[in-house]
């Protein structure tokens, strides 16, 4: 009978661990932090393909991403696939391409720090060579890292706020390339 009563304590004391271990996954998974799979070649160097990000879900609530942030979002094609990409235009931002550069609100977009400085950033069915567009409230213009291996605002236009899943902010996946992910305009 003594037995019976340890094995039954156990069991409980197991299933309550186990139940209380499942919750906080749970809630961080729903509600604080997702991780993601890099697919493609789209943020090289940044990203590696088949890397795993980190995303903080809950701070995009609060606060509005800013320029160079690196956000998940649902891709504006096929809302079953996440995109990540580099926030480059805030709302009320005007973007412009020309001659292979980025310009901000008129000024070249510095992006040595995260980009090839030979990279030329060429227009697409959206932006074209020589154009530019006014970022609308609520909306963001986003680019991946390896421009001519990159569907983004170029292409679909700009995404909106609401579709941002969330922040990426740290490598964790192979275990040989752990790093933060850093905003290259944070000063």
């Amino acid at each position: 009978m003594f037995l019976l009563k340890k094995i039954y304590g156990f069991l409980i004391d197991t299933a309550q661990t186990v139940l209380l271990a499942a919750t906080v996954f749970l809630i961080t998974y729903i509600f604080l932090l997702r991780p993601f799979q890099v697919s493609g070649q789209s943020m090289y160097p940044t990203f590696y393909d088949k890397e795993y990000v980190l995303t903080d879900l809950i701070t995009i609530k609060f606060y509005p991403p800013q320029r160079g942030d690196v956000v998940v979002f649902k891709s504006p094609t096929d809302p079953d696939k996440d995109f990540i990409k580099r926030i480059i235009g805030v709302p009320s931002d005007t973007v412009a391409l020309k001659d292979g550069n980025v310009y901000v609100n008129e000024k070249e977009l510095d992006e040595g720090s995260y980009v090839s400085q030979e990279l030329k950033t060429y227009g697409g069915s959206f932006l074209g060579d020589n154009e530019t567009i006014k970022v609308s409230e609520g909306e963001y213009f986003v680019s991946g890292d390896n421009r001519s291996h990159s569907s983004d605002s170029r292409e679909f236009g700009t995404i909106k706020q609401k579709d941002i899943i969330g922040k990426s902010f740290f490598v964790y996946w192979p275990p040989n390339k752990i790093r933060g992910i850093k905003n290259p305009f944070d000063n």
